[in-house]
């Protein structure tokens, strides 16, 4: 009842949603808008390789102590998003769970939903190190879907992204988790300073006891009291000295 204004009158917002729930129509919706994505970006429509990972996320406090728990590991009180997703990040399946529900317990029921569906090709899953357990292997070898866990891609993937980031850029990250780092170019050392010069080039200060070099077309400065007073630029012409007498 609280809908925007800008919507129809909340009963027949509600009659559509009820109708659109009962016949699956959102998620074949959804089938279909994956398909074609797929297709634009030259793949075919249905995935073989994907990625499993989840996300808790706090509760507000209108949700009751039925529907949430407390996830110890990342310090959330609220529910858990299990999720399938392809290489390119486009959401494949995803269950809901209280936060307190380990990965490797709902990532079964999230496989056999997703491969209950006819046609589906997924054969191999990337996963990260909590996604263990015999009642998970049975599940993936039972579809004859091939498992690889790789450390790095818990928070490397990042494949959990509900919102606009969805599709973008996780296959990049995908691979970016898979390759093994690459060393760091190492900084060529510094040319040490010149004979008599400190400090940079740019800002050379003369050494202690040794004059600096004048640049070209600059007459060379004294550096004590009466030195450089033979250069003909300073000569002055002697004048009689008169006696205070």
């Amino acid at each position: 009842m609280a809908l925007p204004v800008d919507f129809p009158y909340w009963r027949a917002v509600y009659d559509f949603f009820r109708r659109w729930r009962a016949c699956d129509y959102v998620r074949e919706l959804h089938e279909r808008l994956r398909r074609t994505a797929r297709e634009r970006s030259g793949r075919s429509t249905e995935p073989s390789a994907g990625v499993i990972d989840s996300q808790s996320v706090d509760a507000c406090e209108t949700v009751g102590e039925d529907s949430r728990g407390y996830d110890g590991g990342k310090s959330r009180d609220g529910r858990k998003r299990h999720i399938l997703t392809d290489t390119e990040g486009l959401l494949l399946e995803v269950t809901v769970t209280t936060a307190d529900v380990h990965d490797s317990k709902a990532a079964p029921a999230l496989l056999e939903t997703f491969m209950e569906e006819p046609g589906r090709l997924l054969k191999l899953v990337w996963v990260d190190s909590a996604y263990q357990g015999p009642a998970l292997a049975e599940a993936f070898a039972r579809h004859g879907v091939r498992v690889e866990v790789v450390p790095a891609l818990g928070r490397a993937a990042r494949i959990c992204r509900t919102g606009p980031q969805v599709g973008r850029g996780a296959h990049a990250e995908l691979a970016a988790a898979l390759t093994p780092p690459q060393p760091r170019p190492r900084t060529p050392p510094r040319p040490p300073p010149s004979d008599g010069v400190v400090g940079r080039r740019d800002q050379a200060v003369p050494a202690p006891g040794r004059p600096r070099s004048a640049p070209a077309g600059e007459a060379s400065r004294p550096t004590a009291e009466g030195a450089g007073m033979n250069h003909p630029s300073l000569a002055r012409t002697s004048q009689p000295r008169l006696s205070s007498t």
